[in-house]
């Protein structure tokens, strides 16, 4: 049986190495993860989808002043508006904060992915399940969404109202749900907006993700078909590529067997493998036009320690190109796994599933207990892990190979200080942190980790490497 076993791990890497997966960098934070390929350093991956990009520093004109009160009852200085962040096709969007003690890496180096909100501190155990749903009204129905500033002032009963000052009420409001301070805006005009809003949102549904595929791994048997992948998509339409590394004879097809070169929200993909094919694996790239969805969330990784950058919400969007990678392995006996992982932040840990398409068991060991999934049976396991610390989880196969896990878990609203630090927009020449939303608190990156791998939606592929690399592969 161990050298069924081998095969199963052996498809797993041969599925990485010839999928031509995305290397997508270092994001960190709640849905970061690193998998170790064995290379000691980001190795191919597979993205799942969404819209990424770098933190910039607050808006010029479209902040202003606030004031959050410690639980001493000493009053700081805030600074409360739209943060710009730069699309990876170079498409400039606008957030609010969601994360207001805990740094933001302004420095335009701090990477951010879409995430939804289940891997964010607004579904954190214990918390309201609506906070999230009445941010979004917010967003939806405050500056910038809503650009006639004197119709919103009449609205909400507040007085005029310029670009900062609804800025500044609109964050204030956004606070008082996501970090429950004592929080005013300084401008009474803006106080009153975030009155209004508080007092008026309502839970609506979260956004659907810009571009997303689930699940980002699929495996079966060749002879058939095997998936199937699912598209989650905000744009109308968008393209499926398969992979140029396909061996002679796979497609790419849709339920009925037909073949797929675009998609659309709800679509499902298949990939149609025929008979005798050598066993390996490919991978599908979707792209898409389209704008990310007001009230997607975004997680960043802080570009200096490797920690968790504040986390952003999305507030003033335009049009950007998204891709997203799905791959799949076959064979056509023995075990034929699948693996997946992301962040559940409503179980404060890693949720890692396993499914076997295959026609023999498919064995492993996570955190010291092993687990046998049945032929056509799959299995999820949730790991613990501690708040704002970096973890390592190991699967271990029979065939000694190794799959490393790494990231930091950002799932918690930060705890806020005895005294808050005044928080200031970072010089001109970029390279400083907001305040708590700064970076004198922000808990630091346990050092070493070398993160490889976002995980969104449905995961991420894993990677084997032989454990008696295991020392000189990480660090």
């Amino acid at each position: 049986m161990s050298k069924t076993y081998r095969r199963g791990a052996a498809r797993l890497a041969a599925a990485g190495v010839t999928a031509g997966l995305l290397a997508v960098g270092a994001f960190a934070g709640a849905t970061t993860a690193g998998a170790d390929s064995g290379t000691g350093s980001a190795g191919d991956t597979a993205s799942s989808g969404g819209a990424t990009g770098t933190l910039g520093d607050l808006v010029p004109g479209m902040y202003g002043g606030a004031t959050v009160t410690s639980k001493d009852g000493k009053p700081a200085a805030e600074q409360a508006g739209l943060f710009k962040l730069s699309l990876s096709d170079g498409t400039t969007v606008y957030t609010y904060c969601i994360d207001l003690y805990n740094g933001a890496d302004t420095s335009g180096k701090a990477a951010y992915h879409e995430v939804p909100w289940s891997a964010t501190s607004l579904t954190q155990q214990g918390r309201d399940k609506d906070v999230a749903g009445k941010i979004t009204w917010i967003l939806q129905h405050s500056f910038p969404q809503v650009n006639d500033l004197d119709a919103l002032a009449k609205t909400a009963g507040s007085g005029s109202l310029t670009k900062e000052t609804a800025a500044a009420g609109t964050q204030v409001a956004i606070w008082r749900l996501s970090d429950d301070p004592k929080a005013a805006a300084d401008d009474p005009a803006a106080e009153k907006l975030a009155d209004y809003l508080d007092q008026s949102a309502q839970a609506v549904a979260e956004p659907s993700p810009s571009l997303e595929l689930t699940p980002s791994s699929v495996s079966g048997k060749s002879g058939g078909r095997i998936g199937p992948v699912t598209a989650h998509t905000s744009a109308s339409g968008a393209q499926a590529v398969l992979a140029s590394d396909a061996p002679a004879g796979v497609k790419l097809v849709d339920g009925d067997g037909k073949p797929v070169t675009s998609v659309s929200d709800g679509s499902q993909l298949y990939f149609d493998v025929p008979a005798g094919t050598k066993e390996g694996g490919t991978s599908v790239t979707v792209s898409a036009t389209t704008s990310v969805p007001v009230g997607r969330a975004f997680a960043g990784t802080n570009s200096k320690d490797g920690g968790s950058s504040q986390t952003m919400i999305l507030a003033g969007t335009s049009q950007t190109e998204i891709k997203a990678t799905a791959a799949a392995t076959w064979a056509d006996q023995g075990p034929i796994p699948a693996l997946t992982a992301q962040v559940n932040c409503a179980k404060s840990g890693v949720d890692v599933s396993a499914t076997n398409k295959g026609d023999e068991a498919f064995t492993f060991t996570l955190e010291g207990k092993t687990y046998t999934i049945a032929p056509g049976k799959s299995q999820t396991i949730t790991v613990p892990v501690a708040e704002d610390q970096g973890y390592k989880i190991d699967i271990a196969l029979p065939d000694k190979s190794v799959k490393t896990f790494k990231g930091v878990l950002d799932c918690k609203a930060a705890t806020p200080p005895p005294t808050l630090p005044a928080n200031q927009p970072s010089p001109a020449s970029g390279t400083g942190n907001l305040a708590e939303t700064g970076s004198s608190n922000s808990t630091p990156l346990i050092a070493g980790i070398a993160v490889a791998l976002v995980v969104v939606g449905g995961g991420a592929v894993f990677f084997f490497r032989r454990s008696a690399k295991k020392n000189s592969a990480t660090s």
